[in-house]
C-alpha cells in the first residue's frame, strides 16, 4: 500500500505549568512546527522505524515491546498502549521528520506520539477519538518510557488548532476552544538547554506534590487553597503553592482572553514565571536571563518558562506587530533560537 502520513503540532503552554499532574487546569496552544511520521503496512509483526531529524534507525517485535532508553522507545509506547487497549495493529516500516526540537519543553515527544498514532489509525482502521489519542499517548509514556508526564501535552497536540487556547480542566477532561486576541503575538524562544522529564527534577516535583497532597488528606493539590499549606513542611509547602497560585493563575488568565484583557495576561505571565522560578524552582540562569531580556523589551506584556522546565524554552507575550522585533531582541543569548515566529528559524 501507499504510505499513510499524518501529523501533530508542538505546544506551547501559555500558562498553567505543573498542574496537570495535580488534576488542575492549563492553557496552552499549538505551534507551527510539526511533527510527521509515513507509515507502511507490512506482512509481519516487525517494526521498523527511522527517524530522519536524528539520522538514525530503530526496530522491535510487536508484543515485545521492552525500554531500551532509546528513542525508539516513545513509538513502542505507542504499539503497547494501542494493543493493550484492544487495538489490532500489525507490523509497519515508519519514516519519522519532526520540526519540534527535542527537550524544549515543547512536546516533542507528544507530537511523536500523536503523529504516530494518527498515522496507525488510518493505515489499519482504528476507532480511536482524539481524546484516546491523547489518554493512550500519555499511557505509553508513563508506562514504556518511564516518564510521569501529564495529560497536559498530549491533549494539547491531539486537540489543539492554530489561533486558540485550549482551556482544560485535567480532572474531567473538559475542554473549551477560547480565541487569542488579535492585538497580541506569541514568542517562543528556545535556551538551548535540553531536559527530559524521565530523568530528575521532574520526578522529584511530581512526587512531591503527591507526598503534599498526602499531608494534607487530599486527592490532589487541586482540592486546597493557599490557607491550607501551612502545615507542610519545606519545600512541600512552596511546591503546593506553585500549584495552588499556577490554577488561580490559569483561571484568571482565561478570564482574561476572554475579555481581551492583554495586560492583566502578561502580568499573569511574569507571576507565573516568578513562582516557577523561587516556589517550584524549575528555571534555570539560561531561561531567566531569556525572561528578563524579553521584559526588557517595550513591546512585550508579559514573559515566562514554558514547559516542565530544567531548561527549555520561554514564552513571551508581544503586542501584534512586534513579535519579529521581539524575537531578535531575546534570541542574542548563547545557544538561543527562535521557534515562533517560524519564520525566525
Amino acid at each position: 500500500m501507499d504510505d499513510v502520513v499524518a501529523s501533530a503540532p508542538g505546544r506551547v503552554n501559555l500558562i498553567g505549568e505543573h498542574t496537570d499532574y495535580n488534576d488542575g487546569f492549563v492553557l496552552p496552544t499549538v505551534i507551527p512546527q510539526r511533527t510527521f511520521v509515513a507509515i507502511a503496512r507490512r506482512d509481519d509483526t516487525r517494526v521498523r522505524a527511522r527517524s530522519e531529524t536524528l539520522g538514525a534507525e530503530d526496530g522491535y517485535e510487536l508484543g515485545r515491546e521492552a525500554r531500551t532508553g532509546r528513542w525508539i522507545d516513545y513509538v513502542q509506547g505507542v504499539t503497547r498502549a494501542l494493543v493493550r487497549r484492544g487495538h489490532v495493529v500489525r507490523g509497519f516500516d515508519a519514516v519519522i521528520t519532526s520540526e519540534v526540537p527535542v527537550g524544549s519543553g515543547l512536546s516533542s515527544s507528544a507530537a511523536l506520539e500523536v503523529a504516530t498514532m494518527r498515522a496507525l489509525r488510518d493505515a489499519f482502521g482504528l476507532a480511536l477519538d482524539d481524546l484516546e489519542i491523547a489518554r493512550l499517548a500519555q499511557r505509553g509514556e508513563n508506562e514504556l518510557v518511564g516518564a510521569p508526564v501529564g495529560i497536559l501535552d498530549p491533549l494539547a497536540c491531539s486537540l489543539g488548532e492554530d489561533g486558540v487556547a485550549l482551556f482544560v480542566d485535567t480532572r474531567t477532561l473538559a475542554c473549551e476552544r477560547i480565541a487569542i486576541p488579535d492585538t497580541i503575538e506569541l514568542v517562543v524562544v528556545d535556551s538551548g538547554v535540553a531536559h527530559d522529564h524521565a530523568q530528575g527534577g521532574y520526578r522529584e516535583r511530581r512526587a512531591q506534590c503527591e507526598e503534599a497532597a498526602r499531608a494534607l488528606g487530599v486527592r490532589a493539590l487541586r482540592d486546597v487553597g493557599e490557607d491550607d499549606l501551612a502545615s507542610l513542611r519545606a519545600p512541600l509547602d512552596r511546591r503546593a503553592r506553585h500549584v495552588v497560585t499556577e490554577n488561580a493563575r490559569v483561571l484568571r488568565a482565561v478570564d482574561a482572553l476572554r475579555r481581551g484583557d492583554v495586560h492583566a495576561l502578561g502580568a499573569l505571565f511574569d507571576a507565573s514565571h516568578a513562582s516557577m522560578r523561587d516556589d517550584y524552582e524549575v528555571s534555570v540562569p539560561e531561561v531567566d536571563r531569556l525572561v528578563a531580556r524579553a521584559k526588557a523589551h517595550p513591546a512585550v506584556l508579559g514573559a515566562r518558562l514554558t514547559g516542565g522546565g530544567f531548561g527549555g524554552a520561554i514564552v513571551a507575550l508581544a503586542r501584534a506587530g512586534h513579535a519579529h522585533d521581539v524575537a531578535r531582541a531575546i534570541a542574542v543569548e548563547p545557544g538561543a533560537r527562535v521557534l515562533v515566529p517560524k519564520a525566525q528559524n
